[in-house]
Order: C-alpha cells, then sequence, then structure tokens
C-alpha cells in the first residue's frame, strides 16, 4: 500500500502494518485507519500517520521512557474493545505535544493498541495525573576526565 503525505513524503507499507483505530483519536474522530513510524533522528519518537488524510501524524512515545513510575489504570470496559487475551499483547504510547515553556506528555489520554488485533484505543485514566506533563531537559551531569 502507498500514501503520499506531507511530512514524510511517499509511505509505503504492507496491510499488516495498519493500525485500527475505529473511533479515531480525540479531536481526530473520522481519522481511523494509521500507520507506526519510526523516527530518522530520534529513536524515542514515532509518528502515528493517518493514511486517509496526508497532512495528519501525531509524535507518539512510549511513556515510561520520560515518567518510569507511569500506570494506565482504567475500567476494564474501557480496554474490552481491544479484546486483549493478556496486558503484555497491549502497547501503551502518549502524544506528544509543545506548549510555550517546553515539549508535552498528555498522560492523562494515552493510546493504547493491541499488537496481535492490530487495533487501537484512546482513552482516559483514571490516574491522578496530566494531561500537559512537562518535559524538562536534565542538565548533563559532568564528568571528571583522567
Amino acid at each position: 500500500m502507498n500514501v503520499e503525505t506531507t511530512r514524510f513524503g511517499r509511505l509505503e507499507f504492507e496491510p499488516e502494518d495498519l493500525l485500527n483505530f475505529p473511533a479515531g483519536l480525540f479531536g481526530l474522530d473520522e481519522c481511523k485507519h494509521w500507520v507506526l513510524l519510526a523516527d530518522a533522528q530520534n529513536d524515542a519518537l514515532g509518528w502515528l500517520q493517518d493514511t486517509s488524510r496526508p497532512d495528519v501524524a501525531v509524535a507518539v512515545v512510549s511513556p515510561r521512557r520520560f515518567v518510569p513510575s507511569y500506570q494506565v489504570r482504567v475500567s476494564r470496559s474501557e480496554l474490552s474493545p481491544l479484546a486483549l487475551e493478556h496486558v503484555r499483547d497491549a502497547k501503551v504510547l502518549v502524544i506528544v505535544g509543545k506548549n510555550e515553556r517546553s515539549i508535552t506528555l498528555n498522560l492523562k489520554a494515552p493510546l493504547v493498541i493491541n499488537l496481535k488485533q492490530r487495533s487501537g484505543r484512546q482513552i482516559v485514566v483514571n490516574n491522578d495525573v496530566p494531561i500537559q506533563y512537562e518535559l524538562h531537559a536534565e542538565p548533563t551531569p559532568m564528568r571528571m576526565i583522567a
């Protein structure tokens, strides 16, 4: 399959690479079919590219890479549409944003993807976590050489 995108140019992918979000994403209800792409310059970053709208790509990351204690707490009914056999079959990603001060992660509404079924859903967690968790650049510690 091929799709022409505004951010990445022409993409070629296999049908089994598609991720189906039957309800879309919040604010992007009509965007139901996505491809997850790696970022060529940042191994922590991925992109969800919508296959029907070439201008829609969403930056995503694994939240535990930046917030090691992050947990998804939701009712079972929130996850039932994903038909997960085991929790380990799920991949959790969060959307990356930007405010006037820093890069942010939406920890309140993660994307949960059933890797086996290739289906996903954006959910709202029960935890008391921010919608805009700010990433702060940590200063690199100086090392003694010699």
